[in-house]
């Protein structure tokens, strides 16, 4: 099957959000006075923002809500007297400047020139805008839907039809979307009844019953799949 538009997820679909997130954070507890910070409390923080990522995704909080509870819970937990709005801030503007592509991103796009593409992405704006701009991905997509502009975030379905209206689409058959989220990426593309390609690179089981239509492990395995 051949697919006219792609829609792709960002973070740990085309930048390797893992890198970003360990620089940005590096940076902000130097700049907070607590250089081990990092490698202290980031196993801390993954817990408590995975909790709260699934809560964006169940629409029990905003994304600028998000933000801020992260690091209140961590400081709070841990004892760290550092105001939390003042960090989640600085670590923010940190992360916009930290852009690492994941593996075959340049050559999956140079394959993809038929192809309409945009971006739908959870992530805060500001972030994803400076680091698309900083990227070598800058101008590559006709869209950059992101939940804040929306209103809505993936899984629900209003993020997609938000993005349809702004590509002026109507026909799902030919539309795919493509990201590492089970929960979000695939079943919102579920929800909406397009087809759906779960990048997988680490190989995780799938174990939540979601049943994307593809599976890939590398991005360039896409290339097959689009035409």
């Amino acid at each position: 099957m051949k697919y006219d538009v792609i829609f792709f997820d960002l973070d740990d679909t085309l930048f390797d959000f893992g890198q970003s997130e360990k620089a940005a954070l590096h940076k902000t507890f130097v700049t907070f006075g607590l250089p081990d910070g990092f490698n202290k409390y980031h196993a801390n923080y993954r817990e408590i923002s995975n909790v709260l990522w699934r809560e964006l995704e169940q629409g029990k909080l905003s994304v600028s809500a998000l933000g801020v509870e992260r690091f209140r819970r961590l400081f709070a937990t841990n004892q760290i007297d550092i105001d939390a709005a003042e960090f989640n801030g600085t670590y923010l503007g940190n992360l916009g400047k930290e852009v690492y592509l994941m593996d075959g991103v340049e050559e999956l796009f140079d394959s993809l020139s038929d192809q309409r593409l945009a971006i739908i992405t959870n992530g805060f704006r500001n972030v994803q805008l400076a680091k698309m701009e900083s990227s070598p991905l800058y101008n590559t997509f006709e869209q950059i839907i992101i939940s804040e502009d929306a209103g809505f975030q993936k899984p629900d379905k209003r993020i997609f039809d938000y993005a349809f209206s702004k590509l002026g689409l109507t026909d799902k058959a030919t539309s795919l979307m493509v990201g590492d989220s089970l929960t979000s990426d695939m079943q919102g593309g579920i929800n909406y009844g397009i087809d759906t390609c779960w990048f997988n690179p680490n190989h995780k089981e799938n174990s939540i019953g979601i049943k994307p239509t593809y599976e890939i492990d590398h991005l360039t395995q896409l290339i097959d799949i689009v035409k």
